[in-house]
């Protein structure tokens, strides 16, 4: 049985767009090109990450200039393709879209869709291989397409490790879901279920400005010039993980759809094509390695984890601070205790001052505070310590009832 190819593209430094143009072309070309997949007639969803409102030289945002390209290729297919995005809960995707240089493309003709905008038709479809989740509202379009492109920044990830082909599918969820995803499912496990039911058929990973350290959006712009390329997300993120310096356990969306075999996740099961991972490979920051340079703990805290405490909840705790502090609030964590993992009892600290983060501690959470999720996000850690509002938290209660 022949080995799914995986390509790696390596561009000049500080590329422009018709370098960057023949790079995704060569990537593309090397795993055989679009052509047995996407036909004259077809629509084509393009899926970027524009997690955040950050420009692609921050390393957070995908580089309009990849999508481009590669929507070129659509276009040359006879096809149409649809660059759409829905960014973080609660952000705008509009002013992610305009700060990431997207409006451009827009102006050039290019169709480029926030699939939060009101207007867009969600249907419910089943998961019937899903082990954490049976049904998902999911944009008609995206259902609908004949193709799915996910074309993700190679970046770290505060809770995932690394944010990738994978996880970036996760994007075309509304806002509610995507809370469901760490509230109820499990946002590892359930971002496997969904490329189940919603896989792209392509995986092209702009690793030209890649983002070091305190990813998703926080850590530091890192040069690659590098473009990766398969059919299989999987294989496409392994291989990164490969270039990025991670192991597939450290990646819990990578490791979940390996396990459920929604792709390849064996790096001798994989032929790489072009650049040697070997001749590209970077060892880049983890989250705590950043957050233990970057910031000293308040006075008082102290975070108590448990030997079976996943990286996702013990790093997000770690992002907290970070958060904290972009907003000048470092000092609220001050004398908390906070606990994370599956622990038989909890720690010897005033209830007042002790925060439960994940669904591991849910059996105690009439205890002390409780931040529910698995993993849970930053501003759900945050509201544990009661300062949502001053750090501008969108009311998630009715973005939830809004959605349904």
């Amino acid at each position: 049985m022949a080995k799914t190819k995986v390509a790696i593209v390596k561009t000049c430094e500080q590329p422009d767009e018709k370098e960057i143009d023949a790079a995704v072309r060569r990537a593309v070309h090397l795993i055989g090109g679009l052509a047995e997949t996407i036909k004259s007639g077809h629509t084509v969803i393009i899926k970027p990450n524009l997690v955040a409102v950050r420009p692609p030289e921050s390393g957070a945002t995908t580089d309009p200039r990849v999508c481009k390209a590669i929507a070129d290729m659509v276009r040359e297919m006879g096809a149409r393709p649809i660059i759409a995005e829905s960014s973080f809960v609660g952000l705008d995707t509009e002013e992610a879209i305009q700060v990431a240089g997207y409006d451009k493309l827009r102006d050039d003709g290019y169709e480029v869709l926030d699939l939060k905008q009101k207007g867009i038709e969600k249907v419910t479809i089943p998961v019937p291989e899903g082990r954490a989740l049976k049904e998902v509202s999911v944009p008609r379009i995206v259902v609908e397409a004949d193709a799915i492109i996910s074309v993700p920044k190679m970046k770290t990830h505060d809770q995932a490790g690394v944010t990738l082909a994978v996880k970036n599918m996760k994007g075309v969820l509304p806002d509610a879901w995507k809370r469901r995803f760490h509230h109820t499912y499990g946002v590892f496990q359930s971002t496997a279920d969904l490329l189940t039911v919603i896989k792209p058929s392509f995986a092209v990973v702009d690793g030209i400005i890649s983002m070091n350290g305190l990813g998703p959006a926080f850590g530091e712009a890192l040069e690659m010039d590098l473009i990766i390329a398969g059919t299989d997300a999987v294989a496409v993120d392994t291989v990164c993980c490969a270039v990025m310096g991670f192991e597939l356990e450290e990646c819990g969306c990578i490791r979940e759809a390996a396990q459920m075999k929604v792709g390849i996740g064996d790096l001798s099961d994989i032929e790489v094509v072009g650049e040697a991972i070997a001749k590209v490979h970077y060892r880049f920051k983890r989250t705590e390695e950043a957050i233990a340079e970057a910031i000293p703990f308040p006075q008082g805290f102290n975070i108590v984890v448990d030997e079976t405490a996943c990286s996702g909840c013990r790093n997000q705790i770690l992002s907290t601070l970070f958060d904290l502090k972009e907003a000048n609030l470092l000092e609220e964590a001050a004398g908390w205790t906070v606990a994370c993992g599956r622990m038989d009892q909890l720690p010897e600290t005033p209830s007042e001052r002790l925060l439960l983060v994940g669904a591991c501690l849910a059996r105690f959470k009439n205890e002390a505070a409780f931040v529910e999720g698995c993993p849970p996000n930053s501003r759900d850690v945050i509201r544990g310590f009661g300062v949502a509002q001053a750090v501008g938290m969108v009311d998630i209660d009715a973005l939830e009832a809004e959605q349904d």
